[in-house]
């Protein structure tokens, strides 16, 4: 395929170096103050841009028929804004807050344990993130997917960012150093403690799964996530 990149940072690079191992080519890293690509010549784009880029990116690949992969978080609230408009001009659009494999299968695992924990009040949850200093974002937006997660299979209707509100999912953000990525799911009782835990050793889980969703949305019409990629619920 012939790819085309929305940001040329760390995870661009990385991606870029998987998608050419499959057998894939490059053919644009646009990055800041780039000039706009031909999207003629594009088969998939994949963006791990910033947060004030990516709506942008999104919407000009599937108004000019550019099936688009996107990885980047900070820009939600518009998220909706996407999917209507990839509805509408019948685009193919994937975003994750994660593409690593393993992630999305902690997902899973995360809406399992949430729905048998559910009616045992003696446990108290707690989520925990850890990145590098150079993320900008707080809390991540793997974070945000879990406790969404927890949302969806209890009682709980809200998270909170380092909150002590019993009725919100407290979520901690530490950044250390150049941790790719922990993620902690803890439920926590005098008597016990529960804990589900994912640990990224580099990026390189991320990529490959960006390029699998790639390789995976080309053809397809619609809006889908890693859940109709890896085929897993």
């Amino acid at each position: 395929m012939k790819i085309a990149l929305f940001g040329y940072g760390k995870m661009g690079k990385m991606i870029e170096q998987v998608a050419l191992s499959r057998n894939h080519e490059i053919i644009a890293k646009i990055d800041v103050d780039s000039d706009q690509p031909n999207y003629k010549n594009i088969d998939v784009a994949i963006d791990f841009s910033m947060p004030n880029a990516a709506f942008n990116n999104i919407t000009a690949c599937i108004e000019n028929n550019v099936p688009i992969i996107s990885g980047t978080t900070g820009w939600l609230e518009n998220y909706e804004k996407a999917v209507s408009i990839c509805e509408e001009k019948k685009g193919a659009f994937i975003y994750a807050s994660n593409f690593s494999l393993g992630v999305n299968v902690f997902f899973e695992l995360n809406e399992y344990l949430a729905r048998m924990m559910n009616n045992l009040m003696e446990y108290n949850i707690a989520l925990e993130e850890i990145h590098h200093t150079q993320k900008l974002d707080a809390p991540s937006g793997t974070a945000i997917t879990l406790a969404e997660g927890v949302i969806s299979n209890s009682d709980f209707n809200a998270w909170e960012l380092n909150g002590k509100d019993a009725d919100k999912i407290p979520i901690t953000s530490k950044r250390i150093g150049k941790t790719p990525g922990t993620h902690t799911v803890a439920y926590e009782s005098e008597i016990d403690s529960i804990e589900i835990k994912h640990t990224a050793h580099n990026r390189q889980g991320f990529a490959l799964g960006a390029v699998i969703a790639a390789e995976w949305i080309h053809g397809k019409t619609g809006v889908f996530t890693m859940k109709d990629v890896l085929n897993l619920g």
